[in-house]
C-alpha cells in the first residue's frame, strides 16, 4: 500500500494581495500517488487572524520596524502551516487540483476554533521561538 500522507515541497511567501487586506503563502504539495505536485494558497487575514494571534500571544506588541516585520512574517508562516494542516483534515487537499484555503472569516469562520486552540496550545513554544528569532522581550 501507497503512502499517501502530504508532503509539502516548497513554500513562497508572504505575499500581500491586491485589493484584499490578507498576507499569502503558496505551497507546493505531494502525494505518492499523485504524478506531480498541486498549489496550495493559504491567505491569512491581517485584522482578524495575524493580528489576533499577536494579541492572544504578545499582547501589545512594540518594538522595531525590523522586529515587528519579522514578527508578521513568522507568525503568517506559522499560521499558513496550520491553516494547511487544517484543510488537510478537512479533506480539502485529498483531490489532484489546485486549492485555495481562504481567511477563517464569514462563511469559513467555523473553522476559526480550530486555529484558536492551536495558538492556546503553542503559545508557549511561540513565544520562545519569537524571543530567541526576533529578539522581542515577551
Amino acid at each position: 500500500m501507497l503512502n499517501d500522507q502530504l508532503v509539502i515541497s516548497n513554500v513562497a511567501g508572504p505575499f500581500r494581495e491586491p485589493r484584499e487586506p490578507v498576507f499569502s503563502y503558496d505551497y507546493s504539495i505531494q502525494r505518492a500517488t499523485w504524478a506531480a505536485t498541486h498549489a496550495v494558497r493559504v491567505k491569512i487575514a491581517l485584522a482578524e487572524e495575524l493580528d489576533y494571534v499577536k494579541t492572544k500571544l504578545l499582547g501589545t506588541v512594540t518594538g522595531s520596524p525590523g522586529q515587528q516585520l519579522m514578527l508578521n512574517k513568522l507568525l503568517s508562516r506559522k499560521i499558513g502551516d496550520q491553516k494547511l494542516r487544517i484543510a488537510e483534515e478537512e479533506g480539502w487537499l485529498k483531490e489532484r487540483a489546485d486549492v485555495l484555503v481562504p481567511p477563517f472569516t464569514g462563511p469559513l469562520a467555523h473553522h476559526f476554533p480550530q486555529l484558536e486552540s492551536w495558538v492556546q496550545a503553542h503559545a508557549e513554544s511561540l513565544r520562545s521561538e519569537i524571543t530567541q528569532t526576533i529578539g522581542l522581550a515577551v
